[in-house]
């Protein structure tokens, strides 16, 4: 194992623990991986952030069809996802998939979150799209997944939860923060009577102004 491949393996035990911290995900739910080589590390399957280890996180090949893994323990059910915008979208380095509370209650809602707050531009365009639905861990999934991610680093699975991909794990993380902020935003305004959206000229000019905002990886 290369002391790379060790360092990304510590950072996403980290990243795992601070998800549920924030509550960005609860119990077992919710997973991570991150690109290494031609390879994917994810974490395993049904096993709590706080007794997560490094040796436990998952190895998988992008390229390999079979779904074998190197490991001890299981990936996540999740990992076809993971491993279809990995592989589709290589300016991702790694994939943060939650079940944050107002994101997810938007998914089951089945509603897109629109232009209503400026961060909406830090995503990628002016909206971020509801995946349909699937079921967990399938083929069909990772499509749906792969279509609402067309333009976008983030979306919302239907009656699931959400998905936001950086070009490495720190800016994944923050922009999964971002999204169940932005959610609980927008959730709140829908209550008060709805928000005011943006515009296409404001939202150009804020796109051209976000550039780079935002948390970027650490040495």
């Amino acid at each position: 194992m290369s002391a790379t491949e060790e360092d990304l393996r510590r950072e996403i035990v980290a990243a795992s623990r601070r998800m549920i911290d924030a509550g960005l995900s609860q119990g077992t739910s919710g997973n991570i991986s991150v690109r290494c080589g031609n390879a994917m590390l994810i974490t395993p399957s049904a096993v709590p952030a706080g007794d997560l280890t490094p040796g436990m996180i998952v190895r998988m090949r992008l390229d390999a069809e079979d779904g074998q893994w190197e490991g001890k323990l299981r990936p996540s059910t999740e990992w076809p996802f993971h491993r279809a915008i990995l592989r589709e979208r290589p300016e991702f380095g790694a994939v943060v998939h939650t079940h944050s509370p107002h994101a997810t209650a938007l998914a089951i809602a089945r509603k897109p979150i629109p232009p209503c707050h400026y961060m909406i531009a830090v995503f990628g365009g002016d909206d971020v799209r509801v995946a349909d639905y699937a079921t967990f861990g399938t083929e069909a999934l990772s499509q749906a997944a792969l279509r609402a991610l067309a333009g976008r680093n983030a979306c919302l699975l239907a009656n699931h939860g959400a998905i936001a991909a950086g070009p490495d794990l720190t800016r994944a993380m923050w922009l999964a923060d971002e999204l169940e902020t932005l959610a609980r935003q927008y959730c709140l305004s829908l209550a008060i009577g709805g928000p005011v959206l943006l515009g296409a000229a404001e939202l150009a000019e804020t796109a051209a102004a976000i550039t780079g905002y935002g948390a970027v990886a650490r040495d």
